[in-house]
């Protein structure tokens, strides 16, 4: 069943004509969910125009009566002020419409997520793509709906991965480990390897404390240690120091080296935990 029964208000903001045309006609065609587009715009000045002439401005009282859009399907690369900075300042308002990023770019998915938006679909984007959007879209508004049985939680922090021409969210709380290698970074789960563009020292910034760093390489995560003992294993940073101190990170059962300057906090990280 459809959690959210009247369709799902979109406002299409695009600077190209046929992309308007194109994303009116997939919308027309989405049957589960029902959406309908109720408003274009072919820039963000414009979009914010119609948004505030539907009692949708930043003077909107919060709990007023439905939203005259629900979601926004927006370009990123207009004239003027662009797809990004228009969801930066519909974040701030207290009635704002769920985003979803409509662009031929994939390399601004990490910042459109940092937005908080619903997602993120590249051109041409596919009718089955879209239907997905519009449920993930539909979901999130049940379950902000005042007559909800139980008060929406946070959502739980992700990082962003573009590989393959798709673009994946991976729970923080999935990740088990981060290492650096040579000009990106690989990203460890129980079950898969990603590969990220981000600096390491960025995620370690953004990871906060359930993380820490074992080796100037590498960043695991403090609930994934199994062991810390002497390992037979290459540390390019220690030649000739003989055997080096490494974690195990479960479930995978693999091992890192732990760099001397590392050293005291791990141990005390992990004596810290009772392990």
């Amino acid at each position: 069943m459809n959690p959210n029964p009247e369709p799902l208000r979109i406002l299409v903001v695009d600077d190209e004509d046929l992309a308007r045309l194109r994303l009116r006609a997939l919308v027309d065609a989405s049957t589960e969910p029902r959406a309908t587009v109720v408003g274009e715009a072919i820039n963000a000045a414009q979009a914010m125009v119609w948004l505030q002439q539907h009692g949708q401005g930043p003077d909107a009282v919060a709990c007023a009566e439905p939203r005259a859009c629900d979601l926004v399907l927006l370009d990123i690369h207009m004239p003027g002020r662009d797809g990004l900075q228009l969801a930066e300042e519909l974040r701030r308002w207290p009635r704002p419409p769920a985003v979803v990023f409509v662009t031929a770019h994939a390399d601004h998915a990490v910042k459109a997520f940092d937005l908080e938006a619903a997602d993120y679909l590249t051109k041409p984007v596919r009718l089955d793509r879209l239907r997905q959007s519009l449920a993930r879209v539909s979901a999130l508004l049940a379950r902000s709906a005042p007559q909800a049985a139980e008060p929406a939680t946070a959502e739980e922090p992700v990082l962003v991965v573009s590989e393959r021409g798709r673009v994946i969210r991976v729970p923080v709380a999935e990740v088990l480990y981060l290492k650096a290698e040579l000009k990106y970074v690989t990203l460890r789960t129980a079950a898969h390897t990603h590969v990220l563009d981000d600096a390491l020292s960025d995620l370690e910034q953004r990871l906060g404390a359930r993380f820490m760093r074992v080796h100037r390489n590498a960043l695991v995560a403090r609930s994934a240690v199994r062991a810390l003992e002497r390992r037979a294993m290459a540390d390019d940073d220690e030649p000739g120091q003989g055997e080096p101190w490494a974690v195990c990170v479960a479930p995978v059962d693999e091992w890192l080296v732990v760099s001397r300057r590392q050293m005291a906090a791990v141990r005390e990280a992990i004596e810290a935990s009772g392990l």
